[in-house]
């Protein structure tokens, strides 16, 4: 018995033990009384009537508590109670109690921080539709907005609010069409084949001089040759009319040439080798009158200043110095290096286009000029020496004019003749104007 009492000697009141064991009053006075024997040698005290536990059952948990004392383990060595403690605190996990303040009372326990991304206090309650939430004091305007008038309807405010969305639409609309590259056409020269030759000589040609093209595109402008139409074709028969280029093109340049037929404005040639360009003329007219009832612009170079006068009812010198023998020389075999002095009429649309200008030196490559002035044609300047017409412009559309020398044979910025720069400019400018 006093082997059993010493083995079970460590462990604590009431620690460990199962159910069934007995009263902790029957196990604090066998340990006594184990102690005491082991110390004195007296013989050991009676046992309790109450049943002892097994020798051998488990210990269930581990020492824990303040209640547990100094144990004695073998050889008679004493544990510290707080060596107990500190092992049962790190296991056991910090409960947060109500702190006491100075006067007695309870402090509210501190509010925990809610971490990043929880729902928010209430998330999830069912709502409260009679609840009353007014906007906070300065959250409203003190007067009604600007745009709102005291007649003002839901209707009313609707129906700006879509005019203006429509005004902005169209300011877009309008900004991409007036930054579109310009697209001008230039009208075709023809080449009509020889009779009894044979290769390229043999065939109908189209083509456009070089320096008018590049005179054009050193605005960015965008030029394209425009051919003439024909509808009942050997091999590929086509729907496509002069007036489609008309519509999809910015503005008309009629180059130089040939000569206007003299059958164009009803009178016959005075010699054979006048003739004129009869087929260039009826294609020159068709497209001349698509692109001034399409209201763009046009520009007439040499042959196309006579065109424009004849378009609209005028006649031509079918040879100056034969009609006219006092006129001076308007054509050389030194070709666009001939040249003579023209002046702009006050109020004409070239003087306002070359201020400062009244007079100015150009190239003469002509043996026909105009001679009827047509109908709803101006004047915009003549030549100094014998007063023939050098240019004339059309009234009733916003840009017809036609020149009788060659802008794009003068230099830019060059002192010896005039720079067409700004006719070229006004040209440009008025068909992005008309694109609307």
């Amino acid at each position: 018995m006093s082997d059993n009492n010493s083995d079970h000697s460590e462990i604590p009141d009431g620690a460990g033990r199962p159910p069934d064991a007995g009263s902790p009053g029957t196990a604090q006075s066998t340990a006594s009384a184990g102690s005491s024997g082991a110390s004195s040698g007296s013989p050991p005290a009676p046992a309790s009537t109450s049943p002892a536990a097994p020798v051998d059952a488990p210990v269930s948990a581990p020492i824990t508590g303040s209640t547990a004392g100094p144990t004695t383990g073998q050889g008679g060595t004493v544990r510290e109670p707080a060596l107990a403690q500190q092992e049962a605190a790190a296991q056991v996990p910090e409960i947060p109690l109500p702190q006491r303040t100075d006067a007695g009372k309870t402090a509210p326990a501190p509010v925990e921080t809610p971490r990043p991304g929880a729902a928010p206090a209430g998330f999830g309650q069912a709502p409260d539709f009679g609840k009353q939430n007014p906007p906070p004091p300065g959250a409203l305007p003190p007067n009604p907005p600007r745009y709102l008038q005291p007649n003002d309807s839901a209707w009313s405010v609707f129906g700006r609010i879509v005019a203006a969305r429509a005004r902005q639409l169209f300011d877009r609309a309008g900004q991409r069409i007036t930054q579109r590259t310009l697209r001008i056409g230039v009208s075709a020269r023809i080449f009509h084949p020889e009779p009894g030759a044979r290769g390229l000589r043999g065939k109908t040609l189209q083509y456009l001089e070089e320096s008018i093209a590049h005179w054009v595109m050193s605005r960015d402008v965008i030029v394209f040759m425009i051919p003439t139409v024909g509808h009942q074709g050997m091999l590929h028969p086509s729907n496509i009319r002069l007036r489609d280029y008309a519509k999809h093109l910015d503005g008309l340049l009629l180059q130089g040439g040939a000569d206007v037929s003299p059958q164009t404005y009803a009178e016959a040639a005075a010699r054979p080798e006048w003739p004129g360009d009869r087929v260039r003329d009826m294609y020159e007219l068709e497209l001349l009158h698509e692109f001034v009832e399409s209201g763009k612009p046009v520009l007439g170079v040499c042959r196309g200043c006579q065109l424009i006068n004849v378009a609209f009812g005028g006649t031509l010198y079918q040879d100056i110095a034969t009609d006219v023998p006092t006129a001076g020389v308007h054509v050389s075999e030194h070709y666009d290096q001939h040249r003579h002095a023209v002046t702009f009429p006050e109020g004409s649309t070239l003087s306002s286009m070359f201020p400062g200008r009244r007079e100015a030196i150009v190239n003469s490559i002509h043996h026909q000029a105009v001679k009827t002035l047509g109908r709803d044609l101006t004047v915009e300047a003549v030549s100094a020496g014998d007063g023939l017409i050098e240019a004339v412009r059309y009234r009733r559309a916003p840009f017809v004019l036609g020149v009788q020398w060659h802008p794009e044979f003068h230099r830019a910025g060059g002192p010896e003749l005039l720079d067409c720069t700004p006719l070229l400019d006004t040209f440009l400018r008025s068909a992005r104007e008309t694109r609307f």
